[in-house]
């Protein structure tokens, strides 16, 4: 025995149809929100800028490390200056005088080497410290601007979350009201088809957007109003109305 509802009952699904479409396209607008994409995207950049900013850094920090190490070196150097400046002052051996000679001048030239290495460190450091500043200065401007996107996709997915809750609020209080096996019917046919109700309009499916059959419509048209009809080419409970042209 076919299904039958009253035609009311019917017509209801209409309703209940344009609230699951607005639904889905609410879910679909969620995951295409121009701030979701536009995060991604900064996502990328925030990555790249970030491993930009540690190799800088890290390149300083072994600047830096190679310039204390030469410091270093140059201050011993210094100390065996003074030390041996000191003993040549103090020495009467015409020999012991010829070895510190030889030794300070070689010292000289160590000092030398020395202080040139650390000016060409010192300057290297410069440049590192300016494009890690710049590097950082970069990164902080990507946060901020994530942060300020982040802002606008909260209100944005906050506008589609309360315009869906509505939806699925109205969508429920029909469904309640709707007799057991019609709304299992409609479930069935939108799960399987996308489409569990269709407006005939016209002699026009309005799922399918296609004119039905001449037979069909004589098929539509002998059965009962409360019959239960599917649409031959959606699949989808097919609604009667007065715009229907039967």
């Amino acid at each position: 025995m076919p299904l039958k509802a009253s035609p009311t009952d019917q017509a209801k699904l209409l309703e209940l149809q344009e609230l699951d479409t607005r639904i889905n396209q609410l879910d679909y607008r969620a995951q295409v929100l121009p701030e979701v994409s536009a995060l991604a995207s900064l996502d990328g950049e925030t990555s790249g800028l970030r491993v930009e900013l540690l190799s800088a850094t890290g390149a300083l920090e072994d600047a830096q490390l190679e310039l204390r190490r030469i410091e270093s070196d140059v201050a011993v150097v210094e100390a065996r200056i003074t030390r041996d400046t000191d003993r040549l002052q103090s020495s009467s051996s015409v020999k012991d005088v010829a070895g510190l000679e030889s030794e300070l001048s070689g010292l000289a030239r160590r000092q030398l080497d020395l202080e040139e290495i650390e000016l060409e460190v010192m300057e290297r450091i410069d440049g590192l410290e300016a494009a890690a500043r710049e590097l950082r200065s970069r990164y902080d401007e990507l946060l901020e601007r994530v942060a300020s996107v982040t802002v606008e996709r909260d209100a944005a997915l906050e506008a589609v979350s309360s315009e869906r809750a509505a939806a699925v609020e109205r969508r429920s209080g029909i469904a309640a009201a709707l007799p057991e096996e019609l709304l299992a019917l409609y479930e069935r046919q939108r799960s399987r088809y996308g489409s569990g109700a269709s407006l005939l309009r016209g002699g026009v499916s309005g799922a399918s957007g296609v004119k039905l059959h001449e037979n069909d419509m004589q098929a539509i048209r002998a059965a009962a109003p409360d019959d239960v009809i599917l649409c031959p080419d959606s699949n989808a409970i097919l609604v009667r109305t007065a715009e229907s042209g039967i």
